[in-house]
């Protein structure tokens, strides 16, 4: 079902957040590429979401984004809505008992900061993750040895039908970088909870983890992160290491030379290229060592057609 933003804003006289037709999504993704989305919706705040999401049809697609650091638009673009966070849904606050509560649109590095403002020890491995607290739920997302659903306490969030759903970790049905909820959920916000830190010795492991990360990954690339998962007891990297696939590309597609579990964007790759160059990359692990490896980076949207 087509759609466009005049549509929905005649069929949506109450809504306050932002509407655009045609809108680009290679502007928001690491990679910067991909189509555009049909119409991007940017709600006002969880009130104005919870109506969008009562009182559009059905049938309309609805696909929801971060901040694009895990994130590959396929050069079609994404048809329907594309929901994306923003301002009201940047909150954080301090909670007694060293607990954090953020907004789905808070970057993932600014938890960190402000846990270790606040001195609470635990989530200062959220400086690794270059997203956003939505995606950090939505992906069981995880760095330096620890995970989302270890610091977890609950999160909230809003059903295709505009209903809000407060639920505890053990509703989220988390593994390795997956979140069990329904996949109509879009979250709004999660509480976090750490323990009792000194603010200096949290300060001194973020320190290290970004010192870490701009060492041993392109982070200053067009890249969307880590792409692969890790197979049970073995490393992505290593693997297609193994295969030969540092260094390979496909269009300005690259296997970065410094991490190859990275792909990165030299200058003007298409997502084509991109996803391309990934599956040339899975094939030849799977030849070489019989695994196949899972995309963890997220594909969206369509392919380019004539």
């Amino acid at each position: 079902m087509s759609i466009s933003a005049h549509d929905l804003a005649e069929r949506l006289p109450e809504l306050r957040g932002r509407l655009k037709e045609a809108a680009s999504l290679a502007d928001f993704t690491w990679f910067r590429v991909g189509g555009p989305a049909e119409v991007l919706y940017s709600p006002a705040d969880e009130a104005d979401l919870t109506y969008f999401m009562r009182e559009t049809p059905g049938e309309i697609p609805v696909t929801v984004i971060g901040l694009g650091s895990n994130l590959l638009v396929r050069d079609g673009g994404i048809a329907g809505v594309v929901i994306r966070l923003g301002r009201g849904f940047g909150e954080i606050g301090i909670e007694d008992g060293s607990r954090l509560r953020a907004g789905a649109a808070v970057p993932d590095v600014k938890v960190s900061r402000a846990a270790a403002d606040a001195g609470i020890a635990g989530l200062s491995f959220y400086r690794g993750i270059p997203g956003c607290v939505g995606g950090a739920l939505r992906m069981n997302g995880g760095a330096h040895g620890r995970e989302t659903c270890e610091v977890v306490v609950q999160a909230r969030a809003v059903d295709r039908k505009g209903d809000i759903h407060v639920m505890p970790v053990a509703e989220l049905h988390y593994s390795y970088r997956h979140c069990g909820a329904a996949e109509d959920l879009v979250f709004t916000e999660a509480l976090f909870k750490g323990e009792p830190g000194d603010p200096a010795k949290i300060l001194a492991e973020m320190d290290d983890i970004a010192a870490y990360r701009e060492q041993a990954q392109p982070i200053k690339s067009r890249t969307g992160g880590s792409t692969f998962k890790n197979p049970p007891g073995k490393k992505a990297w290593q693997l297609i290491d193994a295969a030969g696939c540092r260094g390979i590309s496909v269009g300005d597609a690259k296997v970065s030379e410094m991490h190859c579990n990275f792909l990165i964007n030299e200058g003007s790759a298409t997502g084509a290229d991109l996803e391309e160059l990934g599956e040339t990359v899975r094939r030849r692990v799977k030849e070489t060592s019989g695994v196949e490896l899972a995309w963890e980076i997220k594909r969206l949207g369509t392919a380019e057609t004539a």
